[in-house]
């Protein structure tokens, strides 16, 4: 799954950059996800899916015109191993480090502000009065010309690992920065290009998994079958635990 962020500050455009660059996706094909962040009290205190939320893990809601699912993630690969699709875009989520982004702007004092070195492009309020580059960054309306955006999009998406593993020497922060810049690919990620051992799956999603994890699972899981009449070396092992 590839992934952007659209920041910007309040009336800056982000979602209606947001929108075009989806429905130019979904029209060639791809499947497209939304993540919007969202700095209000959502399910407020008192209400009733508050009070489901008290009393249960997941809470499911059936609308007229749209269903939803409530839960608490721990962290955000949690809450972005929910989904499956082949683009993510979010909205929002300024202090994330791990996918490039496009900047909306309402003026050029917003793109310095908001440019930690993963942009790659600009939109949003800036683009109606004429400025066509910032800082080196191409200002493209999204209104006007959407196909541009996703174009851009397309082909410069990407989302690495986010855990920081350390195998290719560089946190995953630094090396966005790398990949946005052109220094690095992501073939140097070496969880991304490499083909691991130990594939855990939670519910059809990959765990990363840091080589020694991979390692000490298979040791452990081969230690265990070793014993066992049918076992056979060099084999795949298949292991399907169900949590119902």
């Amino acid at each position: 799954m590839r992934g952007i962020a659209f920041v910007g500050f309040k009336k800056s455009g982000k979602t209606t950059t947001v929108e075009a660059v989806a429905r130019v996706l979904k029209e060639r094909g791809y499947r497209v996800a939304v993540a919007k962040s969202m700095h209000t009290d959502f399910d407020r205190e008192g209400s009733d899916t508050w009070r489901f939320s008290k009393v249960a893990d997941t809470v499911l809601l059936r609308a007229n015109d749209t269903d939803a699912l409530l839960f608490n993630a721990k962290d955000i690969n949690a809450l972005f191993s929910m989904v499956s699709a082949d683009f993510l875009l979010l909205e929002g989520f300024k202090s994330l480090q791990h996918v490039p982004k496009v900047i909306c702007a309402r003026n050029e004092e917003d793109v310095r502000e908001l440019n930690d070195g993963l942009a790659i492009a600009v939109s949003g309020v800036i683009a109606s009065a004429g400025v066509d580059e910032v800082d080196g960054l191409q200002v493209i309306d999204a209104t006007k010309e959407p196909e541009k955006l996703a174009d851009l999009v397309e082909t410069r998406a990407f989302m690495l690992p986010n855990i920081d593993c350390g195998l290719c020497s560089f946190r995953c922060a630094e090396m966005a920065r790398m990949i946005v810049s052109g220094e690095k690919t992501l073939r140097d990620c070496v969880v991304l290009s490499s083909k691991p051992k130990v594939t855990v799956k939670i519910d059809g999603q990959p765990l990363p998994m840091k080589d020694w994890v991979q390692e000490l699972v298979e040791k452990t899981i081969k230690g265990m079958l070793s014993a066992m009449k049918g076992y056979r070396e060099g084999r795949r092992i298949e292991i399907v635990i169900r949590d119902d």
